[in-house]
């Protein structure tokens, strides 16, 4: 699983507009369980990024070099975090 969690972004709306075919293209990717990137409910500039992957390889394969250019250049600060998770129970 990786969250990561951006801070401060100027233009959340037409970020997240513009990141549709990065969500459709990792839902595609082979080995790719889960990914979404959402507005923050409460931090006006707030966006979350959640990702869950079959593997370690598939993330890397997926994440290449990492956000483009224009995506850096939006993101005021950011924090990313990376977990291995054991095991999954359901909570309903």
């Amino acid at each position: 699983m990786s969250p990561a969690t951006v801070h401060g972004h100027k233009g959340r709306d037409s970020y997240l507009a513009g990141c549709v075919g990065v969500v459709e293209l990792a839902r595609r990717t082979s080995g790719c369980i889960d990914f979404a990137i959402t507005a923050d409910l409460v931090d006006a500039g707030g966006i979350h990024v959640f990702e869950r992957w079959e593997s370690q390889a598939a993330v890397e394969a997926f994440r290449g070099e990492g956000p483009s250019d224009e995506q850096g250049a939006a993101m005021l600060a950011a924090a990313v975090a990376e977990y291995d998770v054991v095991e999954v129970r359901s909570l309903t």
